[in-house]
């Protein structure tokens, strides 16, 4: 890619004078600019780039070119699942009948969104094993929020005020202590046994009148199935606590068990991890929220209902704990899952998580003999590495040692984005990876053979690990400095 506009900002581009499009007469006769009102009128000129449009067309087409996705190349990235989204969910998402509707408009009109909408919460329940579901929720995060506010609803709607702390394993997702933080609870951590599992041991100590719940992911951050959940559930429960599931892990369970017949009481789904909606780049996203029956009433306002004569109807429940999002969420990803729902159907649907957790023990077994596996078990649809073995260069004891950000960055020049790295923080040296059901036994065995050579090099030409990426459009990049000497703009004001 070597042209004149690779690598360039368009403010690079910009020459004096130079315009690139130009405005219509105005249409509207009897309206003039001074008909807007001032406090929507500009104080000063806009700074923007002056380029033609060609130019333009050109910087924009080279930027989404750098740009690393799913349907570029390999993505194992885990604890994100970054599945392939079918094209079929594209296209009818973008069905007029959904793009033109409005908000606003009368129920009565837009009947078909409803009971999409109203579909959609029926599957996730039978999926999960919850009895009901809101999808209003933005994202997975802000899933996780709605799904402890309305634990702190339910608590509080009993009068047990006194209930303010959270439950949380050492190796849960960053975002699990986070929401808990956001929605006014305490963390209190749990430690995970050798195995990588919840230690009961150290649990039971912490169970009081004071825990309103416990968060858990199954499988684990780890890629591990948490065998001890009905022993922790009961323990939870008989203190007056709830269990939360953080959904992330979802995708190897699907078909296969539910998180309700575990003893969950809440969860969160993350849509575009699970049912193929896209990610990244922060958003679109939606985090549907699930409950047991008896906490139905607490999930957030508007709810999607439907009464007995089939008529699709918005309800405002009284007992709710509020509203999170405007309207219903994100519909145009509701829309996207309900596609790749339909495309699977119930028949196939346990395949997708059988296939996850098949194409993450396949990658394992080849590469455990060059990276250390530090729990060497049966897997689910991830696992970590602690960066290489030894006799491959990662001798931690050794200074110069290769360190797994050095493999993530040699990664790059083999055109493959890296997995997970320094996450969770049981390991020194952790590498996550997740290769998702979605990719085949060529793309799995063509990153196996990428990776045994980088182990190779590792241990022959280290240099060419620790200089890594080198044909990328830009080199290693000083992390520290970026974040202590951000650059916002193009040139100072």
């Amino acid at each position: 890619m070597n042209n004149t506009y690779y690598g360039k900002l368009i403010f690079e581009l910009s020459t004096p004078g130079c315009i690139g499009y130009s405005l219509p007469e105005n249409q509207w006769s009897g309206h003039t600019l001074e008909d807007l009102p001032a406090n929507l009128l500009r104080e000063g000129e806009t700074i923007l780039p002056e380029v033609d449009e060609l130019t333009a067309v050109r910087h924009y087409t080279n930027m989404s070119n750098n740009n690393f996705g799913v349907d570029t190349g390999f993505y194992p990235l885990g604890s994100c699942t970054m599945k392939y989204n079918p094209k079929i969910n594209e296209e009818m998402a973008s069905l007029p009948g959904f793009t033109t509707l409005h908000p606003h408009q009368p129920e009565y009109t837009a009947q078909g969104a409803l009971e999409l909408y109203y579909n959609v919460q029926k599957s996730l329940s039978e999926i999960a094993g919850l009895h009901e579901f809101t999808l209003n929720p933005f994202a997975g995060a802000h899933g996780e929020l709605t799904g402890l506010m309305v634990i702190r609803t339910y608590h509080e709607k009993r009068g047990d005020l006194k209930r303010t702390k959270i439950i949380v394993p050492d190796s849960a997702h960053g975002t699990n202590p986070a929401s808990a933080a956001v929605c006014g609870l305490q963390i209190v951590e749990v430690k995970s046994t050798p195995d990588g599992t919840v230690d009961v041991e150290d649990l039971k100590p912490l169970l009081g009148d004071d825990i309103a719940g416990m968060m858990m992911t199954n499988p684990n951050t780890l890629g591990i199935f948490e065998t001890k959940i009905p022993e922790i559930a009961r323990l939870v429960h008989e203190c007056g606590g709830l269990m939360y599931y953080d959904g992330a892990n979802l995708n190897p369970m699907l078909g296969v068990c539910r998180p309700g017949d575990m003893g969950f009481d809440v969860m969160h789904i993350n849509l575009h991890k699970t049912f193929s909606t896209p990610h990244g780049g922060g958003g679109p996203g939606s985090g549907p929220v699930g409950v047991r029956k008896g906490l139905e009433e607490y999930l957030p306002n508007p709810q999607v209902k439907r009464q007995e004569d089939g008529y699709f109807t918005l309800v405002n429940n009284p007992e709710s704990l509020g509203s999170v999002s405007a309207f219903l969420g994100n519909f145009g990803i509701v829309i996207r899952a309900y596609a790749y729902l339909l495309s699977l159907g119930k028949e196939y649907i346990p395949m997708a998580g059988k296939l996850s957790v098949l194409n993450a023990n396949y990658i394992k077994e080849h590469l455990k003999e060059y990276y250390k596996l530090p729990i060497d078990v049966l897997c689910k649809h991830e696992f970590v590495f602690d960066g290489l073995r030894e006799e491959y260069g990662g001798d931690h004891h050794d200074p110069g040692h290769v360190t797994t950000l050095d493999v993530a960055k040699r990664l790059l020049d083999y055109g493959y984005h890296a997995p997970t790295i320094y996450f969770p923080l049981l390991f020194h040296e952790a590498m996550m990876i997740e290769p998702t059901e979605t990719e085949s036994k060529k793309t799995l065995d063509e990153f196996i053979d990428v990776m045994k050579k980088i182990a190779l090099e590792a241990r022959d030409q280290r240099e060419l690990l620790k200089t890594a990426p080198h044909h990328t459009p830009v080199r290693r990049l000083d992390d520290v400095k970026a974040v202590k000497e951000p650059k916002f703009t193009y040139k100072m004001l």
